[in-house]
Parts: structure tokens; C-alpha cells; sequence
């Protein structure tokens, strides 16, 4: 990948540049971050004219290197104020690999109020207009852009909640059946393109050259340990935990745990979690037939499969995908047990162009605040009626969960830098709430998921009930994420490359395999913490300090059910993080 596109949404010109030498060798997080810092002003207003999108595939895109589908999406969040990075996995970032693109960066802001849409080409590309999808859904979208454009055209797309400028909205990227439901969800980066007047950026790789590693034996060699490694570890295998039921598996896994956040985080374990579990979901699949399916992949080359299809009673498609998150945060942390409310709350979701954790934390905050019962399925599906017609509540909705428990003087909202909380309780696990405190990123699971060992007894065991240790367990986990992040690999990978040393070491020979690089061990953590201080010196210079590495005061004296539980690790040492 040698070569930048620049897309002007003030002049609607398209731009290719050569890859800087500095930007070389660089991928996914570690690139879209460095290109944020370099080039977004830090106190820049997100939705203006100085902010920027950068789509960067990971350094081993469009490789056989399993798993390794991921894109990273970076701006200034709307939501945070902060530096941010969103992934997804899509058959987008192997296209654009395999053209030789190491980023596509949109700038400026349209003199209009019209929706425009861009399509790329391996030598160029044109903005079009795209009024006949303005306010679209992001479904529709898609389905429009693949017969327009013939199917298998990869696309990003925005959903109204973006166009609108509602922080809480995502990009949705298409899976390989053309869904557009694969979501860079968290930041509000919607929000950005949105300002920008981009509804879709389109793709066009027929004449792409293919990718051409420095050392093809040993991205091949690395490829097979780290696809062994993956296919030998129980949770990753073929039936084993993750293709069997899905990420959703975690549901009875964390409520067992009393780490399941219910009710607005009031209490750690769900009565109804047996019955929006991911044993419930392989059920539904199965005795409803027709499209229901366990085991989907986000992109080509995924051998975890760890998607799903949710079907209708009658077996015809409701939803892809379901999700742990998801079900947790419009299931359990509503209080809404019904599965099928939950999978019609992910489509609104999906349709909106709303990122899922968001979306059920700001749910929940408005339960607080007597908005509707925890519980009332059917009323918070009305909720994403009133953000679809653009009402007043609907935009209030539309701004998050902070926002949402501002405007109506709640005092438990469970957010950090401003950004929802995900599915695992902090107060119960601990080391998890060190990564949402501390995380450049606000509240994030994703950015350092000590989950693994505090949980799930994968690379050896942490008590999650302690905070003995949890700051540099945090930062260990951190720093290889962001690694992770930047090779374009699923976090997914870390269950078998923790457990099973030849998979870590597949992971580095397919990096030095692209690249021509001698990477060791120890380059891992070392370019992860490059990566995570470079996005601290962007908020650090947006004014996000240390101050908002912080969790929520109601934390600190609510004890949470069933193990009455504090958050107890003391502000001083999450400042050590950094040290």
C-alpha cells in the first residue's frame, strides 16, 4: 500500500498522493491515529471544517493472514471530544489493500446542504450527488448501491442518525452478503461524515493489483501458525465457543460472574439472561430454520465465524448480527428479556446508522430517568421512532447516554470521557474498568480486554474482584490491542495467541512477512504504547487529561449486587498508568 486518497468535500475533488515515507510500513489504528494527530487541529470543533476521516486497512489486509479483515476509521469524536478509532470487519478493507491504498482521507465541508457520494478507483474517483439516498436507511442504502454499482461493490455507508449529526451514530460497512451491517460503531464518527455531506463511499477494485509481501515464506509461515493456533483453541475452534453461540456466549458467562450490568448498571446479574443468551440465539437459529445461522463471517478469510443470523418466527432474515454487546445493552441493560425485541432494537440500530452500546446505555438512562420501565421492549423500539422522525427527543436520544442523563438530571450514568459504558461491570471486573477509565478512546472493552484472564481463565487467571494489579495488567492488554489494531487482525485472535505460543509468534512472521521488517516480541508492546501516546497527545492537547481518567462518582459508593462491590482503585493509581 503505497499511496494516499484525498477527498475534498469543499471542492468535491478526489486526489491521490504517494504514502509518505513517514506513514510506511504503518496500518489500521497506528496510521489513522498518527495521520488524526499530524493533521486534525485538537481544538477543532468535530462537525467543522478542520476535522477529518481516515479509512486505514490494517497492514495485512487482503492477506491469507486469518482474521485479519479489520479497518480503522479515525477523527475527532463528537462524542468524546477526544482522538478517535473505530473497526470494523469488511470486505471494504481488503479492496482497499489489495489497491494499493494505505488511507482515504475525507477533509473539508460541502458549501451545500446536498448528500454526495464518492466513488474510488484505483487511480482516482468522482463525487457524485446522492439524493435518492438522502435520509435513507443504511439497508435500503446498501441494496441500492450494489444494483447500481453490481454486486460485491464494497461501500461504506451512512445512516440517517449520521446525516443528522447525532453523536451517537456509526459507519456501516458491508458484509460479504452485502449487508450493510457491519458496524465501525463507537465515537459518533457518523456524525463527522455526516457534517461533511457524505452519505456512501463506493469502491471500484477491478483493475486493483493485489498486495506483494516482502517476504511471502514467511507471511505464509506465520499465516499457518497462527490459523493452528486459532483452530486448536477451544473458544476459537470449529464448535467451539464463539462459531457455536456466537459472542453472545458471554451473556450467561458474565451474569454468572455478577458482571452482567442490569438495569442502568444497578446490579450484576440479570434474571431473564438465560433467555436472550447465546443459547438462546443457536436455538432461535435452529428450530426457526430458513435463514437463522450460527457461524457467519464479517469478511473473507475469518476462520472464527463468531456472526450470526437472527431469524424471523417464520425463518426469514430479522438481523445480522446479533451480538454480545448488543444483546446486553438493548437486552439486559434495559431489562428486556424478549429476544426478538432485542433483535428488532439491533436492526433500528443498524437501519439509523447507530452504534448498539450507545444506543442501549442512553435507553437505560432514560429508564432511569422514567422515560419508559425497564423491561418495555416495545417502548423503547418506539424510542428509535422518535430519533428516526428527528423529534426533539429523538435528537436528545440521539446525542447519547451523558447528554440524555444531563437533560434529565440522572446521576447514574455509566459513561467515561463521555462514552457509554460496554457489557462487563467494573465494579466486578476490575481490570476492565481500568481499561474504560484509563482508555484514550473513552469507555471502550475493545481497547485492552482483560476479560480474557479475569473471566474467561485465558492466559492464565486474574481475580476480577480484586484491584491488585489490574493498572498493568490493563496496559499490557492495551498496548498489544493497539498492535493488534494496527496489523488489521480481530481481537478475537488474543484468545488463542494468549494461550498458544506459536500463534503469537504467527502473529509478528506475518507482520515482518509484509513489511520486510525483524519485529521481536517485545516490538509489539513497544509499538502499542507508541501508538496509545501519540492518541494521548492529541486529547492531552484537546484538553482530556488525567482528570477525565476517571469513573463515575455513583461507582465509588453504590455497592453493586450480588458480590457489594465498590469501585475502589484510587484515582492516584489509575495516574500511574501513564508512568
Amino acid at each position: 500500500m503505497d499511496k494516499l486518497v484525498r477527498i475534498n468535500m469543499t471542492t468535491r475533488k478526489v486526489e491521490v498522493e504517494p504514502l509518505p515515507d513517514k506513514y510506511k510500513g504503518k496500518g489500521g489504528r497506528w496510521l489513522s491515529s498518527m495521520m488524526v494527530n499530524d493533521e486534525v487541529p485538537a481544538d477543532c470543533h468535530p462537525l467543522g471544517p478542520n476535522n477529518k476521516l481516515v479509512f486505514a486497512p490494517g497492514i495485512l489486509s487482503s492477506t491469507r493472514a486469518p482474521n485479519s479483515g479489520r479497518i480503522s476509521v479515525g477523527g475527532k469524536s463528537p462524542l468524546t471530544g477526544g482522538i478517535k478509532e473505530a473497526n470494523a470487519g469488511t470486505p471494504f478493507s481488503q479492496s482497499l489493500a489489495r489497491m494499493g491504498i494505505a488511507a482515504l482521507v475525507v477533509e473539508g465541508l460541502p458549501e451545500d446542504n446536498k448528500s454526495w457520494m464518492v466513488k474510488v478507483g484505483v487511480d482516482g474517483g468522482e463525487v457524485v450527488p446522492a439524493d435518492d439516498l438522502d435520509g435513507v436507511g443504511a439497508y435500503e442504502s446498501g441494496h441500492k448501491l450494489w444494483e447500481k454499482f453490481g454486486e460485491k461493490t464494497p461501500f461504506v455507508v451512512n445512516g440517517p442518525a449520521g446525516e443528522a449529526k447525532m453523536v451517537m451514530a456509526g459507519l456501516a460497512f458491508n458484509d460479504p452478503e452485502g449487508r450493510a451491517a457491519r458496524y465501525a460503531g463507537r465515537g459518533g464518527l457518523g456524525a463527522v461524515m455526516g457534517s461533511k455531506g457524505l452519505k456512501a463511499i463506493c469502491l471500484d477494485d477491478s483493475d486493483a493489483r493485489g498486495i506483494e509481501p516482502a517476504d511471502a515464506e514467511l507471511l505464509k509461515t506465520g499465516q499457518k501458525k497462527l490459523a493452528d493456533a486459532i483452530l486448536e483453541h477451544d473458544v476459537t475452534k470449529k464448535g467451539g465457543a464463539l462459531n457455536s453461540f456466537g459472542t453472545a456466549v458471554l451473556i450467561n458467562i458474565l451474569n454468572e460472574a455478577g458482571g452482567l450490568p442490569t438495569n442502568n448498571f444497578r446490579t450484576g446479574v440479570f434474571e431473564g439472561a438465560q433467555k436472550i443468551s447465546g443459547e438462546a440465539l443457536a436455538e432461535a437459529a435452529k428450530s426457526r430454520g430458513g435463514a437463522g445461522t450460527m457461524g457467519h463471517r464479517c469478511h473473507p478469510g475469518c476462520i472464527i465465524s463468531c456472526s450470526t443470523v437472527y431469524p424471523h418466527e417464520d425463518g426469514s432474515e430479522h438481523v445480522s448480527s446479533v451480538e454480545y454487546e448488543s444483546i446486553w445493552s438493548l437486552g439486559a441493560n434495559c431489562g428486556i428479556d424478549n429476544l426478538d425485541h432485542v433483535a428488532e432494537l439491533v436492526w433500528q440500530c443498524n437501519d439509523l446508522g447507530l452504534d448498539t452500546i450507545e444506543a442501549g446505555v442512553t435507553i437505560g438512562v432514560a429508564m432511569e430517568a422514567g422515560l419508559l420501565e425497564f423491561g418495555d421492549g416495545e417502548g423503547a423500539i418506539k424510542l428509535m421512532d422518535e430519533i428516526r422522525n428527528r423529534t426533539p427527543l429523538g435528537h436528545i436520544l440521539g446525542q447519547g447516554a451523558q447528554f440524555t442523563g444531563d437533560a434529565y438530571g440522572v446521576t447514574r450514568i455509566p459513561c467515561v470521557k463521555r462514552q457509554g459504558m460496554p457489557a462487563y461491570e467494573p465494579r466486578a471486573v476490575k481490570g476492565i474498568g481500568v481499561t474504560y477509565a484509563t482508555s484514550t478512546m473513552g469507555a471502550d472493552h475493545t481497547a485492552g480486554y482483560t476479560v480474557a484472564p479475569e473471566i474467561m481463565s485465558v492466559g492464565g487467571t486474574s481475580d476480577p474482584l480484586s484491584k491488585k494489579d489490574k493498572i498493568g495488567l490493563s496496559k499490557a492488554f492495551q498496548d498489544t490491542t493497539a498492535f493488534l489494531d494496527a496489523a488489521g487482525y480481530c481481537i478475537f485472535i488474543a484468545f488463542p495467541i494468549l494461550d498458544i505460543e506459536s500463534g503469537f509468534e504467527g502473529v509478528i512472521e506475518t507482520v515482518n512477512g509484509m513489511l520486510g521488517t525483524d519485529y521481536k516480541a517485545d516490538d509489539v508492546t513497544r509499538i502499542g504504547d507508541e501508538v496509545l501516546r501519540i492518541e494521548r497527545d492529541f486529547n492531552f492537547r484537546a484538553g482530556i487529561g488525567k482528570e477525565q481518567d476517571r469513573m463515575p462518582e455513583f461507582m465509588k459508593y453504590e455497592k453493586l449486587p450480588p458480590h457489594n462491590n465498590v469501585w475502589d482503585i484510587p484515582d492516584e493509581e489509575l495516574d500511574t498508568f501513564w508512568d
